[in-house]
């Protein structure tokens, strides 16, 4: 018996051993989708990890599923993603497999608005103008997020509206163009994006809250993820990004820089910044 119990204790300090002597990752790979909020999230933490020694690789995928899929592989190290609402279909599935790491940034905002010299305040004051605007909301790519609850809200309150699959590009056109004549009309809209840097519209009031309220951005990471690598944990844990400094910097690329160029110069107008947040890191 005691000869079986020294076995078991020799093991598992054996194993402990193991794990406290294992190296931290010098190399990581962060996954990203091509948005205007994840990509200037992604690309600032690229530019903290170089400053603190690391090697980045960044991996863009074109749909949720697929890096859900992969960083539950291990195929990436990292991913940004608002697990809590946007993707939470995604994080559901994965979960077992995965970890939260850290918050990087909070207030995506998405909904309905109108410009802002048009009466009314509220998705309930929808159907008092509808005349004004045919009775559509001119919508984006019909498999967004944002369209789903903006059907929703059709039917919560009663809207007599159609909703207009489209495009951002040509929403955006069209939303120029309406702001240029002062016409009203009803679209729907996003924050952190540059539009809502340029373009003079309200967000609508939602008493019935069909739409999700203030957004968070975690790290996600394959669970264990955390534990094997303490220090890079820890600087993650430093970074946060106001969801106002992504927007300028979508402002920035719109007025005609690279995605590189702005996060580029921001990392210089924020180096005081960015050593605070490898502060709690250091060895």
């Amino acid at each position: 018996m005691h000869k079986w119990w020294r076995r078991i204790a020799f093991a598992a300090l054996f194993c402990f051993a193991c794990t406290a002597g294992a190296a931290e990752k010098t190399q990581v790979k962060l996954g990203t989708m091509g948005w205007e909020d994840l990509s200037p999230m992604t690309l600032i933490t690229k530019r903290l990890l170089e400053k603190e020694g690391y090697k980045v690789q960044v991996t863009n995928f074109s749909e949720w599923g697929i890096a859900f899929s992969a960083l539950a592989r291990g195929d990436v190290d990292l991913l940004v993603s608002q697990v809590n609402y946007v993707t939470s279909d995604y994080w559901t599935k994965n979960k077992e497999r995965l970890e939260k790491v850290s918050v990087i940034s909070h207030g995506l905002r998405q909904g309905i608005v109108v410009p802002d010299y048009m009466p009314i305040d509220s998705v309930d004051q929808l159907n008092s103008i509808k005349g004004q605007v045919g009775g559509k909301i001119i919508g984006i790519e019909p498999g967004s997020g944002l369209m789903r609850e903006t059907r929703e809200a059709i039917k919560q309150y009663g809207l007599d509206y159609t909703l207009v699959d489209g495009s951002t590009a040509a929403m955006v056109a069209q939303l120029q163009s309406t702001l240029e004549r002062k016409q009203p009309m009803v679209t729907v809209l996003w924050t952190p994006s540059w539009m809502t840097q340029k373009f003079k519209v309200k967000f609508l009031n939602d008493p019935k809250h069909v739409f999700a309220p203030p957004q968070t951005y975690y790290w996600i990471a394959k669970k264990g993820f955390s534990t094997e690598n303490p220090r890079l944990r820890e600087l993650l844990a430093g970074e946060y990004i106001p969801i106002e400094d992504i927007t300028r910097i979508n402002g920035e690329v719109k007025d005609g820089k690279t995605m590189d160029q702005a996060v580029d110069d921001w990392a210089k107008q924020n180096a005081v910044l960015l050593d605070k947040w490898a502060t709690i890191s250091s060895k």
